[in-house]
């Protein structure tokens, strides 16, 4: 086979699960900027090896293999990436100046949901990839040991048999067993109580995202009391601080972040699986500019957590939206 030849064969081979390696190296990770690096890797490596591949396996499932692999060495050296809810109690005191973020702890990054979804026709991917990309789920992962959250998302998230799973660790079926077992009781303690989240695409999470967006872009407290929940929580991840009750959230909101009318604008999209938002914030010549990302637990009920990744700005760019808007109104 020709040098041409070989390269048009491994693309047309491998492409097709590019983004679905995004996601499974992001659930290991908790960050895409190392999830995009481990799939550059695993690319790199399959090229590599590629002439060697006898097909004993399907193509997915030998990229799968290289990919996990790639995760578990990056994760010998990773520290567990945080929601600032995970790492002290909520404050009772919206108040009081927030505490900021400690430079020193790592963070989970959001992911936007164009990057994962884009490829998928079937309505149950859909629904199947959306569920496990959730912030929630992100973070429980975080607990887990390296390869106990290996198996689990692949035995659990992506249905690989256990005899598949156990020839990509190079470890046997029972101890695939063992760690899934240990894996499940772990997430048990760690997992929050489930939200039901609706689908970003449900005529009500529609209605609250825009309700959200709107009260944001005109300073309106009451209108977001409305579409909050009593046990809503909220964190940035520029604040070590995080709120939990409405009783709290909604006096930083109104104190602290809307200003004036007309401060803000936001741009709907999703990310993790979740109804999401890109903000801007007006600078004195009425240019809006990137400012973070708002990703949003949207229930029947209301909104029952906000998180602001307000640490980077690139997150806009990656869901495809403008990094400034100026001041004309939609």
């Amino acid at each position: 086979m020709s040098g041409d030849d070989r390269t048009v064969d491994f693309v047309s081979s491998t492409d097709p699960y590019r983004r679905e390696l995004l996601a499974h190296c992001y659930r290991m990770l908790g960050s895409l900027d190392e999830a995009e690096d481990l799939v550059q890797e695993t690319y790199l490596r399959a090229w590599r090896a590629f002439e060697r591949f006898e097909g004993r396996s399907s193509i997915r499932t030998w990229l799968y293999r290289i990919a996990t692999n790639a995760c578990l060495t990056a994760l010998e050296h990773a520290d567990r990436k945080m929601l600032p809810s995970g790492l002290m109690t909520p404050t009772d005191d919206p108040y009081a100046v927030p505490v900021p973020a400690d430079p020193d702890v790592s963070r989970i990054q959001p992911i936007p949901s164009a990057l994962v979804e884009a490829e998928l026709e079937d309505p149950a991917a859909i629904v199947t990839t959306r569920e496990s990309l959730r912030l929630a789920l992100i973070a429980s992962l975080q607990h887990l040991p390296a390869r106990q959250r290996a198996v689990l998302i692949l035995r659990e998230v992506l249905a690989f048999p256990a005899i598949e799973v156990a020839q990509m660790l190079d470890i046997s079926v029972p101890a695939v067993k063992s760690l899934l077992q240990r894996a499940r009781a772990t997430l048990e303690k760690a997992a929050p109580t489930a939200d039901h989240v609706i689908e970003p695409s449900d005529p009500r999470a529609r209605e609250l995202l825009a309700n959200y967006m709107e009260a944001f872009e005109k300073s309106d407290p009451a209108a977001l009391q409305k579409i909050l929940r009593d046990d809503v929580t909220l964190e940035a991840m520029k604040m070590g601080t995080w709120f939990k009750g409405l009783n709290t959230c909604l006096p930083f909101l109104a104190t602290r972040v809307l200003g004036s009318p007309g401060r803000w604008r936001l741009l709907p999209t999703t990310a993790n699986g979740q109804s999401a938002a890109a903000t801007y914030v007006r600078s004195d010549d009425g240019t809006h500019h990137a400012y973070g990302l708002v990703v949003l637990s949207v229930t029947a009920m209301g909104i029952s957590r906000i998180t602001i990744f307000n640490d980077d700005v690139s997150f806009i760019a990656r869901s495809g939206l403008p990094l400034t808007l100026d001041g004309r109104p939609d």
